[in-house]
């Protein structure tokens, strides 16, 4: 894997940046949509105000740029005192295996720590192998696979 560290620029969105959000979770919707448990049909013609409160309701909304481009993207809601879940996350084909995937999960799970939680879950479809793989990586473990009535998800633990 290609490290490029400090060329990996992350920013936190507020709900005024919902456009942003939009334009880069519909291409996460569009290129991998086995990957997520919405579908693109779900939010392709969403009126602003439904994207402004999807950013409100996670604590934590990071995008990734490389190369002066968005790259990636994660969220993060605290889900009880010392619990943290993570999800939407989402690493666009030019800059996988770039090191965007591991820089979100470590800054979001910085940000989980200072906020004294001890605990970070997250979903990940149960046939994403190199999702996986990733989150493995950074402590996650196996917990349970939970089905959803027409795919099947693997909930991790770290």
């Amino acid at each position: 894997m290609e490290r490029v560290g400090d060329m990996i620029g992350l920013t936190a969105l507020s709900t005024r940046d919902w456009a942003r959000w939009r334009d880069l979770r519909l291409a996460a919707l569009a290129e991998a949509p086995a990957a997520f448990g919405t579908k693109l049909a779900d939010w392709a013609d969403a009126p602003a105000e439904r994207w402004r409160d999807r950013l409100a309701e996670a604590d934590l909304n990071l995008v990734a740029v490389l190369a002066g481009r968005d790259a990636g993207m994660v969220s993060a809601t605290r889900t009880g005192q010392a619990t943290v879940k993570l999800r939407s996350m989402w690493v666009a084909p030019f800059a996988r295996g770039r090191g965007v995937g591991d820089e979100l999960i470590r800054v979001a799970l910085h940000w989980a720590e200072q906020r004294g939680a001890t605990r970070a879950t997250l979903n990940v479809m149960a046939d994403n192998t190199s999702a996986a793989a990733l989150y493995r990586r950074h402590g996650f473990a196996d917990d349970r696979l939970v089905d959803k009535g027409g795919w099947v998800e693997l909930v991790m633990v770290r």
